[in-house]
């Protein structure tokens, strides 16, 4: 199974976790995460927590679960490795319709690109069964 083909076929709530330096954690919610050509993942940030503790601490880990029966899901473990902030990949990569006042009210935004490490069933320690 290819990752893109299994965050457009199934739909739920993603949840990121992240540390900064001291080991603090924080969890958050997350949209699923763009796959790109390069098998890498993207997942569009404002600059928050989350966003803050990747710049100080490059892992993270990404918990999806699906809206079906049971206890379906994926758990990714991954590591930051680049940002940008081009505006037009922005806007092409935004799935959320906000005004464009509204928008920037939120605060500027980022892509944060991952490389997957791992990527596991959300329960047990059988692996998802993806390409990476």
């Amino acid at each position: 199974m290819q990752l893109k083909e299994y965050f457009e076929n199934n739909k739920g709530i993603g949840v990121m976790s992240t540390a900064d330096l001291q080991g603090k954690v924080d969890a958050a919610i997350y949209a699923r995460p763009h796959v790109m050509d390069d098998g890498t993942i993207a997942f569009i940030m404002r600059d928050r927590l989350t966003h803050q503790n990747v710049a100080q601490n490059p892992y993270a880990s990404y918990l999806f679960i699906e809206n079906a029966v049971g206890y379906k899901g994926a758990r990714l473990f991954l590591k930051k490795i680049r940002e940008d902030d081009n505006a037009e990949l922005l806007k092409d990569m935004t799935r959320r319709c906000l005004s464009p006042e509204d928008d920037a009210a939120k605060g500027p935004k980022f892509i944060v690109y991952f490389k997957i490490e791992k990527a596991l069933k959300l329960i047990g320690g059988e692996s998802l069964g993806i390409d990476l």
